[in-house]
């Protein structure tokens, strides 16, 4: 599905995607709470991209970026409890390596955004 020709939009969408799948899978396997953590930062991620291209400057932009990176490292935290917690056995390898790859585009737009 294509959500947008904008790089971080559609990799954000398609891992928010993702994480509603997971999230679905762990309250199947009766895992509520973290589960629900998950899908609250692991969507917020792709909502923070969407506001920051409506910023009315560069330091909005900076400012709504920053925030999504901030959610995709507590994603990263998230995805990690659900891995080594063993709360269940749905695989998160593959989101988090996804995850990082949103870590590091987020990074490098905040960097290269504050440095203009």
């Amino acid at each position: 599905m294509k959500f947008s020709d904008n790089p971080i939009e559609q990799k954000s969408f398609e891992f928010a995607l993702e994480v509603i799948e997971t999230y679905k899978s762990m309250v199947n396997q009766k895992e509520f709470v973290l589960s629900k953590q998950l899908l609250r930062s692991g969507t917020s991620i792709g909502a923070n991209i969407q506001e920051a291209q409506a910023a009315f400057s560069k330091k909005d932009f900076t400012s709504k970026m920053s925030i999504s990176s901030k959610e995709a490292r507590e994603t990263k935290y998230w995805l990690f409890l659900s891995k080594y917690g063993k709360l269940t056995d749905v695989p998160v390898d593959t989101l988090i390596d996804k995850n990082e790859e949103l870590i590091r585009m987020l990074t490098a737009i905040v960097k290269s955004s504050q440095s203009r």
